[in-house]
């Protein structure tokens, strides 16, 4: 080479790539060093490790490996904190063949996190694909996403690959990021339910809420099983306010493990009080539980996120689409929408036919949303429109099935919605499905101190309280709707709640709070100069006079309620009056098992212990006599209710008829009347009606020497009494243990 020209002159000898700039002489000879073999990356093994502390789900396991077979696309959706990621790392490391390598899937394992819910937004497709193409080898990743898709697609064609995709935001995210050929799984985990990768071939898995075995475990496990023993009853109260939700398990067993001093009762007594529940679930200044749900929260459209907030402030557990229009103001169409994406966003929970709920930890996070994004007024306006709709519900049905019971004003407003239901056994029904929401509704008018509405929603659950007897709730919404009723200085609403909560006390066999109550508004009436609520009154002590087994007392009673309801112009009160009197003259017929009082008439009660005999029944009144004389009672009683169209009310009457004339030896025409009434309560929804008319007529044909027709009939009965949770079938039970004692 000559230094001073840059030349390369014969004999040169040159190794490796050379750059010449001016002359080349004959006689050079180029050698090349042969290149370097390729580097094959290792296949990729990206799944996420497993904490020790996984607990249960076998059943999801299972759940997913048939998915698995069914389908190259899995969907793994669940609410925030719910362990989808745990749970599909646990199940693929399972079917990938554990930790050393992967028989199903020897071309590699992958992992994105899809940031579906992170404040910086959602990872891109194009940077996952690049990720994931650099993690197969290939070198030169093209910067377009349609490019990257196929690409993608054709590298993956011929592998057997198992990806997960996790914390996916939507359908389009996950989409481009599906492997190609059909020796690969996916497996996407969201918060949302993605449905739209249903017409790619997905599958789909909702992952529940632990169960509270499994959450104590979980718990368990984290503090350790010392610290459990040590208090087992505070553990597990810890475990049931976590509500199964295994990031809020998971945190506080931190908490209770960087405090090993600190009782388990502390950490349930600081999680019993609802307003600091989200603030006690953190670790080292981390609100993983608050940080969650916020960021299911952002992402939410305007709609959804006004309802979320306002569905926080319900006292009600669940809900409907109706109850949500109120809540917004809205039409019901406009709040089904706003409902389909919580439930999309598995911020809300959709348990049945038009019925939601939210889980403990996320209604109090909504609560929290509303007090920080609603003003008072809203949130009062809020409340009073879902319990004006719950008002005006409930006065429909009330309207509907017991009109003679609706006379008291109303003064809620009308919230504009349409009526959910058209005939009496959809009344019947909603009242029953809306029982637990109707009481809440109460409470809330009392506590905000609307006590018109209060004592008016009590009233309005008359049906419910009349048809399926529900004693425990009846008391409690009329000791409400009675304190409301004096708060707001409202005497005939003051008389009614006696009057219809000693009904319900008398039904519980509470009979002397019931007389209590019935001498209470007896004084009210006569000061007021009600001489229908006088009457009313009279009529339930003549009631409770039987039920305590002094029938002198209760004819007494009856006798001048009667008096009084003729003389103001009320007869329907006195054909309910005459049921009772027949029942009496019933009680000493033979074969009528005179140690048992049949409930009586609808509106006065019912409910009578059916096991009070009478010590002091008036003269000796037997046989046929008797309930011939009972006969004429029920008789005209049923023609009063038939008279001022109540057919509904007339049906006890006849079934009692019924029952007297198979007692005065008409047991065919007994029998048929006694079905006739069945018929009638079976068709209103009744069954604490239609369970008595069936045992009246197994005690006829117990009477008339049927045994077999009795024990179907008592079977029968049994079973709705059981249905409804009656008392009565403690005694319908010893009923037929007699029945089987007197065939041995």
């Amino acid at each position: 080479m000559d230094p001073q020209g840059n030349a390369i002159g014969g004999g040169a000898r040159i190794d490796g790539p050379s750059v010449q700039a001016r002359d080349v002489h004959g006689g050079i000879h180029l050698h090349t060093s042969p290149a370097p073999p390729p580097v094959r990356p290792p296949v990729p093994r990206q799944l996420l490790p497993v904490s020790s502390h996984f607990t249960d789900r076998k059943r999801d396991l299972a759940a997913l490996d048939e998915l698995a077979a069914a389908a190259p696309l899995i969907v793994v959706s669940g609410p925030a904190g719910v362990g989808k990621t745990a749970l599909v790392s646990r199940w693929l490391r399972g079917t990938a063949g554990g930790e050393g390598g992967g028989d199903r899937f020897p071309d590699g394992h992958l992992y994105a996190d899809l940031r579906g819910h992170s404040p910086d937004g959602p990872a891109p497709p194009t940077e996952v694909l690049g990720q994931f193409l650099r993690a197969l080898g290939v070198g030169q990743v093209p910067a377009e996403l349609a490019e990257q898709t196929a690409l993608w697609r054709s590298v993956t064609a011929g592998l057997r690959l198992a990806v997960m995709l996790d914390n996916a935001y939507t359908a389009a995210q996950a989409r481009p990021l599906l492997p190609g050929g059909e020796g690969s799984l996916a497996v996407v985990t969201s918060r949302a339910r993605l449905t739209g990768l249903r017409t790619d071939g997905a599958v789909f898995h909702q992952l529940g809420l632990l169960d509270r075995e499994a959450a104590v475990e979980l718990l368990t496990r984290g503090i350790g099983r010392e610290r459990f023993e040590r208090d087992e009853a505070a553990a597990g109260k810890v475990a049931e306010l976590c509500g199964g939700l295994p990031l809020a398990v998971c945190l506080a067993s931190a908490r209770l493990a960087s405090r090993p001093r600190q009782p388990v009762r502390a950490m349930a007594d600081a999680l019993a009080r609802d307003q600091t529940r989200l603030a006690v679930l953190t670790i080292e200044g981390e609100t993983a539980v608050q940080s969650a749900l916020d960021g299911s929260y952002a992402v939410l459209d305007e709609e959804a996120a006004r309802l979320y907030r306002r569905l926080g402030l319900l006292p009600m557990p669940v809900f409907d689409t109706c109850v949500a229009a109120a809540a917004c103001a809205v039409s019901p169409e406009e709040a089904d929408r706003a409902l389909d994406a919580l439930v999309e966003a598995n911020l809300l929970e959709d348990i049945g036919p038009d019925t939601f709920r939210f889980h403990d930890l996320v209604r109090l996070h909504a609560r929290e949303r509303a007090t920080a994004d609603e003003s008072e007024r809203t949130r009062e306006e809020t409340l009073r429109r879902v319990v004006d709709w719950h008002l005006a519900t409930a006065t429909e049905a009330q309207r509907r099935l017991t009109p003679a019971q609706a006379v008291l004003e109303r003064d809620h407003v009308p919230p504009g919605l349409p009526v959910p239901f058209d005939d009496d056994a959809g009344a019947l029904a909603w009242l029953d499905a809306h029982r637990t929401g109707l009481m809440a509704a109460a409470r809330c008018a009392a506590e905000h101190g609307w006590d018109g509405r209060a004592w008016q929603l009590v009233d309005a659950m008359w049906p419910l309280f009349l048809r399926l007897r529900p004693y425990d709730l009846w008391i409690e919404a009329h000791e409400l709707g009675l304190s409301a009723a004096r708060r707001a200085g409202h005497p005939a609403a003051e008389r009614q709640m006696l009057n219809s909560g000693a009904i319900g006390l008398r039904g519980a066999g509470r009979t002397a709070d019931a007389i209590s109550w019935y001498e209470r508004s007896l004084a009210a009436a006569r000061a007021a100069g009600d001489a229908r609520d006088e009457g009313q009154a009279l009529h339930g002590l003549g009631g409770c006079w039987r039920d305590a087994g002094r029938p002198r007392e209760a004819v007494r009673h009856l006798e001048a309620a009667i008096e009084v309801w003729e003389r103001c112009g009320y007869p329907r009160g006195a054909a309910l009056a005459r049921i009772i009197l027949g029942e009496i003259a019933l009680d000493a017929a033979p074969g009528s098992d005179p140690g048992v009082a049949p409930e009586s008439d609808l509106d006065a009660g019912g409910g009578a212990d059916l096991g009070a005999r009478p010590d002091d029944a008036p003269g000796p009144a037997s046989g046929a006599r008797a309930a011939e004389r009972a006969a004429r009672y029920f008789e005209r009683a049923h023609a009063g209710l038939l008279a001022v169209g109540d057919p509904y009310g007339a049906a006890p009457a006849q079934a009692f008829l019924g029952y007297a004339h198979a007692l005065a030896g008409a047991y065919e025409t007994g029998q048929a009347e006694l079905e006739r009434a069945e018929r009638t309560f079976a068709e209103a929804g009744a069954r604490h009606w239609q369970a008595r008319a069936l045992e009246l007529s197994g005690r006829a044909a117990q009477a008339h020497g049927d045994p077999e027709t009795a024990r179907r009939r008592y079977e029968d009965s049994l079973a709705l009494y059981t249905a409804v949770g009656s008392r009565d079938a403690d005694r319908l039970r010893q009923r037929l243990d007699g029945l089987g004692q007197a065939g041995d």
